[in-house]
């Protein structure tokens, strides 16, 4: 009989934690057979909202491959190294989302290898709803994610949505200018 009590506490728990995996908020949401989605993205345990830093990002599990993998283009690095305005990058992300994932760490490598001053970055970590607790990504008008906004002089001079049109560090240079 103890055999069987543990046997069903195992049983439990495995449909338990499938329910949680199923509910993770992939984009197939609601749109299940059984009680496995059928999404192939993998729920990320965590989510970090509100003011983000590089430190906490690059010691996610999706985090490296990305980062070590990505090869900037090193004369788009050069133009964007000479940026004499001061410039802010704002970026908007979810850890638990897939497109983040591949264009997050991509950015922090970019910035590293520019490594300018005069381009500062501040990243906004948002849940599924889009949300933070200190509501500071209500303060810009987003839908999706990542949303890079480029400003100057406090002014939004362009964004890069979701993904580049050709790279982020290209995409960066045509929105500064930057020749």
């Amino acid at each position: 009989m103890h055999n069987n009590v543990k046997a069903l506490l195992a049983t439990t728990v495995l449909f338990f934690s499938s329910q949680s995996v199923a509910s993770g908020g992939c984009a197939f949401e609601g749109q299940q057979e059984g009680f496995m989605a059928t999404c192939s993205e993998e729920k990320q345990e965590v989510i970090l909202t509100g003011s983000v830093t590089t430190e906490q990002l690059n010691v996610l599990d999706w985090f490296n491959q990305e980062y070590t993998d990505y090869k900037a283009d090193t004369a788009v690095i050069a133009k964007l190294k000479a940026v004499n305005i001061p410039t802010e990058i704002t970026v908007i992300i979810g850890t638990w989302c897939p497109d983040c994932h591949r264009e997050t760490p991509r950015l922090i490598r970019i910035m590293e290898q520019v490594n300018n001053p005069l381009i500062t970055v501040k990243y906004i970590g948002v849940d599924r709803a889009k949300e933070d607790p200190k509501g500071l990504a209500k303060h810009y008008d987003f839908s999706r994610i990542p949303t890079f906004i480029v400003s100057q002089k406090d002014e939004e001079i362009g964004r890069i949505v979701e993904r580049p049109e050709v790279t982020l560090e290209k995409d960066l240079a045509a929105i500064l200018k930057a020749s």
